[in-house]
């Protein structure tokens, strides 16, 4: 079968590799679509944390479901995803309903290798059903699961005012699922033709450009002079992050969802007196896998409204590198096979 690995920063090879073969309690797909994250991104630019090369990329993936051992109600030729992190079970992590977060995590296409190929082998416990959604869809259901388990780990009510700070997918899949909650969103994000997209497709109802206005005089004026009580940050920027604590209103909740390599600056006494929580949000579990699902079905989240560049398996070693151009206004690229 076909497979391309990233076998060094910024190096792509085609190569050929054996096909899977079934073993206890897993499953083989043929992958129908790619989804490319930023995880992929980061990986080829050399800046992602917890990896090595060579590595073959991709986690946000659609197939047909091929074989299976031991996986009740599925069948053999439907359309499925999976939930790509794979986790040990009996960690305490995965004792406590926390396998996004679990001790041993391996999380396919970072830590072992992913879907960049034409079919890949996974754990059957890992599957879920497609549902009747396209592959372009069920492909970006695992992308949208990371905002919806954020939104949840924020705990967002109704009415409240939800800062997202970064309009990438991630941040997009955020905001999506705040305003599902019922919350006020706010973009923040320098990509002004980002922060138009959240006006124009997602329906954000305010945006902050954070070079070219004074973002704490914008959050007054929005929230009534009382600061965002949750901020989320999906940027993966240091100087963003330690940014966030500053947007906070009394009582707020932050959570990092981006991940970067450094430290956290954050002023103590400024925290402190908020009673502010700080926590991370990691991957998602199949709570939120199945809430996309359903938000997708009833209509509440177009997928197609986030692809905005779409290649065959043979194009992704020539077009990869200019997806990491903003200027090339990537919200989404989909890798199709055949």
């Amino acid at each position: 079968m076909k497979i391309l690995t990233c076998t060094t920063p910024g190096q792509f090879e085609y190569g050929e590799a054996d096909m899977p073969v079934l073993t206890d309690n897993h499953a083989i797909i043929r992958i129908k679509r790619i989804g490319i994250c930023g995880t992929d991104l980061h990986a080829f630019e050399g800046t992602q944390p917890y990896f090595s090369y060579p590595r073959i990329l991709g986690h946000e993936l659609a197939g047909e479901l091929v074989s299976f051992d031991t996986a009740p109600g599925f069948e053999v030729g439907e359309a499925v995803t999976f939930i790509p992190y794979f986790n040990c079970g009996t960690c305490i992590a995965c004792r406590t309903g926390k396998p996004n977060c679990c001790t041993q995590i391996k999380v396919c296409g970072v830590h072992i290798n992913g879907g960049m190929s034409e079919y890949l082998l996974v754990p059957s416990a890992a599957l879920v059903h497609g549902d009747g959604l396209s592959m372009d869809a069920l492909a970006l259901v695992e992308p949208l699961a990371i905002g919806a388990h954020g939104v949840r780990r924020a705990g967002v009510t109704p009415g409240e005012f939800v800062l997202v700070l970064g309009a990438g997918p991630i941040g997009l899949g955020i905001m999506e699922f705040a305003r599902i909650a019922g919350a006020q969103v706010i973009a923040l994000d320098i990509n002004e033709a980002r922060l138009n997209f959240c006006k124009d497709k997602l329906n954000v109802p305010y945006t902050i450009n954070a070079r070219q206005e004074d973002v704490m005089e914008r959050l007054r004026e929005i929230t009534g002079n009382d600061m965002p009580t949750v901020v989320i940050d999906a940027t993966g920027s240091q100087q963003a992050i330690n940014n966030g604590f500053n947007y906070m209103s009394h009582g707020a909740r932050y959570v990092l969802v981006g991940l970067q390599k450094g430290e956290l600056i954050v002023s103590h006494p400024e925290f402190h007196k908020r009673e502010g929580t700080l926590m991370s949000s990691r991957n998602a579990t199949r709570e939120d896998f199945e809430h996309v699902i359903r938000c997708m079905k009833n209509g509440q989240v177009d997928p197609t409204t986030y692809i905005t560049h779409r290649v065959k398996f043979e194009e992704v070693k020539t077009e990869f590198e200019g997806w990491l151009n903003p200027a090339n206004g990537v919200i989404k690229a989909i890798v199709e096979l055949s």
